[in-house]
């Protein structure tokens, strides 16, 4: 006897084969499966819906590190704290305590579309879903709405919040992430109907920002700019709002002076949230002297400095790497490093300057973290030359270039002579490259992975950093081979050298501070 097929009263459910029923069924059942491709995804007419799976702004190579990225221990280390996908926070044992490690958090996104096109959108929302896989998170779905501006109450317009909220119901997600800065009172009216937690794109990117910040003025500028963020955004219920009353209405009987209605424990938090504050500012200023210091003496010695910037995940590190050794941190994540790094290096004819990797920057990065990072931003400002790192395989890289070049206006960096770094060339579309040389004259196309186009960067930059511009004629005596030694360690030209009877005679190009130095021993022929 063979069984008849179901004939129920939906028609969509008889054409789901076996495997898409079950998928239906653990995502309902809030199980960990992959998210869908990113290529079957939505988006069209007032309201798309957008499905993500691997975050379109990290790069998809095969290989993330290349032999000059050393032994990148830090990232194992970073790597071994965190979380995992399949894991759970119910514990069999309560032996386990100490080695269990948290599963991911299970989050869906959702962005409005009010300028510019449908791709500029969701090319928006793919890097919120970027930002919110490397704070610790799966991406489960995503919304875009078309709207003209933001609904005052909760964001989204009513429809598309109880939209979000079916979604959210049925992918068993535990976070929304919007793709904007939310007032708080838009977050507490979204969360208030789809009943999990909500954040916005400034809340999470200070939480990357927490996770990786490791020097200790790091760490005060981001704890800085946290407090900024959530001053405005305390909120205070139940015995929060209580009052601590003094005086007789204590009981304490404290007498003249202490009588009244007290101050409210929202205020206590805000008043020590300002205090916190203030004594941050005040450790910060105190760690900017140092500094301060080390870049005047590199003013003094007159050694020319390169900040090498950009957007996030540019590989702004590798570069780093590729020209230095110096074995920064790489990973294929959105902010992996924040703290600046200096380097020393050398073009090809001996003349010596410092490289410095910088923070990354990002579409609307957020302000609080703008001036709580300015003392580590002045490295770009002061720079002789910026190389600006730009990742030719994004889907946007203008977009990259325009977000980058408005963090220069803020910090006062737009006059420092700009180079356009196109990294990235091995896995970039060539129509793309070629678009980019057009629009940007001076442009190098390098590879930090695999050394392309690395030569021609360090020739650009020999021939774009001050050099000495003081020619000299020396006629050096043969016991002040010192000054000899200097010309040959210092950052001088020689442009010839010859040993005659009285002593060294030199023909070379130096600064002017050594200029000054070795003017008792010029020759005029």
């Amino acid at each position: 006897m063979t069984s008849q097929p179901n004939t129920g009263s939906d028609p969509a459910a008889q054409d789901m084969s076996p495997q898409e029923i079950q998928a239906v069924i653990d995502r309902i059942l809030a199980k960990d499966v992959p998210a869908k491709d990113p290529s079957t995804s939505g988006g069209e007419g007032g309201g798309g819906k957008a499905m993500l799976g691997k975050a379109q702004a990290i790069s998809r190579l095969d290989e993330e590190h290349s032999t000059y990225d050393g032994d990148q221990q830090d990232l194992e280390e970073r790597r071994a704290l965190r979380r995992r996908a399949g894991l759970s926070t119910e514990l069999e044992d309560v032996s386990e305590v100490e080695y269990r490690q948290l599963r991911l958090e299970r989050v869906v996104l959702a962005g409005l579309w009010s300028e510019g096109t449908l791709a500029d959108a969701e090319n928006s929302l793919r890097e919120l879903a970027a930002l919110a896989e490397t704070a610790g998170s799966e991406v489960l779905d995503g919304l875009v709405q078309r709207r003209d501006k933001p609904d005052p109450g909760t964001f989204l317009g009513s429809g598309k919040a109880q939209e979000l909220k079916d979604i959210v119901m049925s992918t068993g997600a535990d976070t929304v992430v919007v793709d904007a800065e939310l007032a708080p009172s838009q977050r507490r009216g979204l969360e208030d109907i789809v009943k999990v937690k909500v954040i916005d794109r400034t809340g999470l990117i200070l939480d990357i920002f927490a996770q990786h910040a490791k020097s200790r003025e790091g760490k005060a500028q981001v704890e800085l700019a946290q407090l900024e963020y959530l001053l405005p955004r305390l909120r205070g219920w139940g015995e929060s709002m209580s009052r601590q009353a003094g005086g007789q209405v204590g009981g304490a009987a404290a007498g003249m002076g202490s009588r009244g209605p007290g101050e409210t424990k929202i205020e206590l938090d805000r008043r020590r949230i300002r205090t916190r504050m203030a004594k941050l500012r005040r450790e910060i200023a105190a760690m900017k002297p140092a500094r301060e210091t080390k870049r005047a003496n590199r003013r003094r010695n007159e050694v020319p400095s390169v900040a090498i910037a950009g957007y996030t995940n540019a590989g702004k590190s590798s570069l780093l790497n590729r020209l230095t050794d110096a074995g920064v941190l790489v990973e294929n994540a959105l902010f992996a490093t924040l703290d600046p790094t200096v380097r020393k290096a050398e073009t090809a004819d001996g003349l010596g300057y410092t490289l410095a990797d910088t923070v990354g920057f990002v579409r609307s990065l957020p302000t609080q973290l703008v001036e709580a990072f300015r003392s580590t931003l002045e490295e770009v400002a002061d720079s002789d030359l910026i190389l600006h790192v730009v990742d030719v395989s994004h889907p946007d890289p203008e977009g990259q270039i325009a977000a980058v070049r408005k963090v220069f206006s803020e910090v006062d960096a737009r006059k420092v002579p700009e180079i356009i770094v196109l990294n990235k060339a091995d896995a970039a579309d060539p129509f793309v490259v070629e678009r980019l040389k057009q629009r940007e004259p001076r442009h190098v196309v390098v590879s930090a992975r695999t050394g392309e186009g690395i030569p021609e960067l360090l020739k650009a930059i020999s021939e774009s950093i001050p050099r000495p511009s003081v020619k000299m004629e020396l006629l050096i005596p043969y016991d002040r081979g010192n000054l000899i030694s200097k010309l040959h360690e210092s950052d001088a030209e020689i442009l010839s050298l010859d040993h005659v009877a009285e002593g060294t005679r030199a023909a070379v190009m130096v600064r002017e501070g050594l200029a000054s130095e070795l003017e008792p021993f010029v020759v005029n022929d």
